[in-house]
């Protein structure tokens, strides 16, 4: 009997979800980088492990919204974990549980289905720590699991995806045995895009600019052409992204292009375009573009 279900991973920013669900697939389906709240909307990534397909949700990270933008994020990832058949807590053992992780455990604990707690970047901290850590992770909430890992290097992951695999329940596989991931090509390339945008200007530039795939056209050859634009909130912004001369818009293009052709196994030509579009965090198509659902006014 095969074994098939979702598991969302969930934290507060930075904790290092992205980087866990990379190592836990096996291959890289979400974006890293050290800018906070890199993760928009849900991502999907799936393992197989040996009769067991166990998808893995990397959701936004978790704090107190301020903007529309952040509101979105939040939702989305508590809607993934609400969603899943079973939640891992992602922990930083360096922060500890801080404000952010017990406000967390606080507000899953009463929800059905199973809690594993997953202490992350165990390379960085004491031995004597991580046991004082699981002892007080235990006073917070009956874990039916706790495990220590450092995503990083790879520490620990084995065990976890072994845990999961036998934990979803009975089925068939719902994706293909060869997929990695359900994000669609456009939203993937778009997603490498910002990757590279964040990893050249992280302290310039804010996290709430974004790129969007305008077009993609099948080329003879089997190569696709694929224009995007970033989208920025002041012209001074823009000035940044493209640098001078345009070479950091070049820079950006270059680094993008070749990631999007290895992971599509194809050629690819890329063209960016950079565009002012102020107060784009109120615009609900630039929400759907992202993935995410456009939140309503509060009352």
């Amino acid at each position: 009997m095969t074994r098939c279900g979702f598991v969302a991973i969930v934290g507060a920013p930075n904790v290092g979800k992205s980087t866990l669900l990379n190592r836990l697939v096996g291959a890289k389906v979400s974006i890293v980088t050290p800018k906070v709240q890199t993760t928009r909307a849900l991502v999907r990534g799936i393992a197989i492990h040996g009769e067991a397909q166990v998808i893995f949700v990397d959701t936004p990270g978790i704090f107190s919204p301020r903007r529309r933008l952040d509101r979105a994020m939040v939702a989305a990832a508590w809607r993934g974990a609400g969603e899943a058949d079973l939640v891992a807590i992602l922990i930083d053992a360096k922060k500890a549980f801080d404000e952010e992780a017990r406000a967390i455990v606080a507000r899953l604990s009463p929800a059905p289905g199973k809690k594993i707690l997953v202490l992350n970047k165990i390379d960085l901290v004491r031995r004597e720590t991580l046991l004082a850590l699981a002892d007080e992770a235990n006073k917070l909430h009956p874990f039916e699991r706790i495990f220590m890992v450092s995503a990083a290097n790879g520490d620990g992951c084995a065990d976890v995806l072994a845990y999961f695999a036998g934990a979803v329940p009975e089925g068939p596989f719902l994706y293909p045995a060869d997929e990695i991931s359900d994000l669609p090509e456009r939203l993937m390339a778009a997603e490498i895009t910002r990757e590279k945008l964040y990893l050249k200007l992280h302290q310039e530039l804010p996290y709430q600019s974004t790129v969007e795939t305008d077009s993609w056209k099948e080329l003879a050859g089997g190569a696709v052409r694929i224009e995007q634009t970033v989208y920025v909130e002041r012209e001074t912004q823009k000035k940044i992204v493209l640098g001078e001369g345009g070479k950091m818009i070049k820079t950006i293009s270059m680094a993008a292009r070749k990631e999007i052709a290895e992971t599509l196994e194809r050629k690819v030509h890329l063209f960016l375009h950079v565009k002012v579009r102020e107060d784009w965090e109120n615009d609900p198509e630039r929400y759907r573009a992202a993935g995410l659902e456009f939140p309503r006014d509060e009352s």
